[in-house]
Formats: C-alpha cells, sequence, structure tokens
C-alpha cells in the first residue's frame, strides 16, 4: 500500500512540476536559468555520491566547483532571477495551470490544424510551380534575419499563404516566418549561403540553406522552376516528393 501511495505522490509531483514549467517557464527568458540550474543539481549529487564509492577528492572537487558555480549563477543569472520572481507573483500564469492540459489539448488541435493548411498551400504551390520559403525558427529573435519584412501575426491558413507567395504580391519574393503558430512575418530576407552550391541552386534555394546554416531555422522550400518540395537545415537541403512526409517532419517542428 505505501509503495502504491509513494507512486502516486511521484506522479502528482511530476504532473505539477511539467504544469509548472509549461506555464511559467517555457519559452521565457527563465528558461535558461532553469537547465542551468538543473545541471548544477545534478552537480551537487554527484558531489554527495562519489564519496560513498570512496572517490573523496573528485567529490570534493565537484563540491567546491558546484558552491562556485552556484555563486556565480546568482551573478549571471540575476535579470532571469527577477523576471522569474516576478512571473511567480502574476495570478494569471498560477490560473493558467489549472488549465494547463486543457489548454495543450486544444493548443495541439491548433497545431494540427496548421499542419493541414501548410501541407494543403505547398501542395497546391507544387503544383502550379509557385516559388515559396517558410521559416520555422528556433528562436525569432536570434539576429540571423536580414530584414523581417511586414508584420502579419495572423493564423496559419492556406489561403493566405497563397496570397502572399503569389507572384503578383509585393511580398512573394521574400521568405514567411512561423513563430507560435502564426504567421509572424511576410516577405523576410534571408542571409544567402556563401558555400559553394549546385547549379539547380537559385537564389531561393541559396537564401534556405544559408539561414539553416547560420541558425537552427529549418526552412521550407517550393522551387518555381521544378515544383520540388524541400526542406533546409543544418546547411543541408533535401527533398521531399511524399506529402505524408512533409506532415510528419511538420509536426516534428511545430509540436514541441
Amino acid at each position: 500500500m505505501t509503495n502504491w501511495l509513494n507512486a502516486l505522490q511521484l506522479v502528482i509531483i511530476c504532473v505539477a512540476v511539467y504544469a509548472f514549467y509549461k506555464s511559467f517557464i517555457k519559452n521565457t527568458s527563465s528558461e535558461k536559468l532553469v537547465r542551468g540550474l538543473i545541471g548544477l543539481g545534478f552537480l551537487w549529487g554527484f558531489s554527495f555520491l562519489l564519496p560513498l564509492i570512496h572517490l573523496n577528492l573528485l567529490g570534493r572537487f565537484l563540491h567546491w566547483l558546484a558552491l562556485f558555480l552556484s555563486v556565480a549563477l546568482i551573478v549571471i543569472f540575476q535579470p532571469e532571477l527577477r523576471k522569474f520572481l516576478a512571473l511567480m507573483g502574476n495570478i494569471k500564469g498560477w490560473r493558467n495551470i489549472i488549465f494547463a492540459f486543457k489548454q495543450d489539448a486544444k493548443k495541439s488541435s491548433d497545431i494540427q490544424q496548421s499542419i493541414e493548411e501548410i501541407v494543403k498551400a505547398v501542395s497546391y504551390m507544387s503544383e502550379k510551380h509557385t516559388g515559396a520559403l517558410i521559416v520555422f525558427p528556433e528562436d525569432i529573435d536570434d539576429g540571423v534575419i536580414e530584414r523581417y519584412g511586414t508584420k502579419i501575426d495572423a493564423r496559419i491558413s492556406s489561403e493566405l499563404l497563397l496570397t502572399i507567395f503569389f507572384n503578383k504580391t509585393p511580398l512573394h519574393d521574400g521568405a514567411v516566418i512561423i513563430n507560435d503558430n502564426k504567421i509572424a512575418f511576410a516577405g523576410a530576407i534571408l542571409p544567402l549561403s556563401q558555400n559553394q552550391l549546385q547549379w539547380k541552386y537559385g537564389t531561393r534555394h541559396r537564401a534556405a540553406i544559408g539561414m539553416s546554416e547560420m541558425s537552427k531555422a529549418v526552412v521550407l522550400v517550393v522551387s518555381e522552376e521544378t515544383g520540388d518540395i524541400s526542406f533546409a537545415e543544418k546547411g543541408n537541403i533535401k527533398k521531399f516528393d511524399d506529402l505524408k512526409k512533409i506532415r510528419n517532419k511538420l509536426e516534428k517542428l511545430l509540436i514541441k
């Protein structure tokens, strides 16, 4: 009976910590602070465990290192600590914890809808040989995008994507930036790759590869010449012929 109660308490603690992380920490400046604290926690744990297996010198070294880093974290992450404490007093944030899983279910449904809209748009553009660049950045403020273009801040829809990339509109030559499950910007200018590329890659592909070389962003490209749909990632570009594979790739990018 005691074991079941302990397991239940552990599950409740894990759920509470996860809900707290989703509501207060994820995608905020405090996320780096929390990662640092987790690493520091492991370091403290090892410093106490090592003497138990008679590695006293190494244990004392890790103990003093953990002590030094604890003080350093307070100094280095002082602005993040202030923001974190301010978030702790955010009543709306605490209310979000109660509805965290309900919000997650709705968010997941919204993302699936966005994925279907993107797939529908790129499939049509591929068929009609309409060029397109769609960026999925890890951090929209990483300073890599040369010019953001026009702020859109709209729900993702195939109609809007097709309108943006229609070759008579002023934004069609730039890139669409997807952020927080929305079309954040259109007509953005991306850095071009400076590496030697195959002759078949034009400016649009060079921009996609350049963006993926200089950041952790993944860029979807529709070729105006061939209609091919490709993804640029980590300086490499790969063609996707199957809509199911495209859908799976988008799920990995949007569902985090």
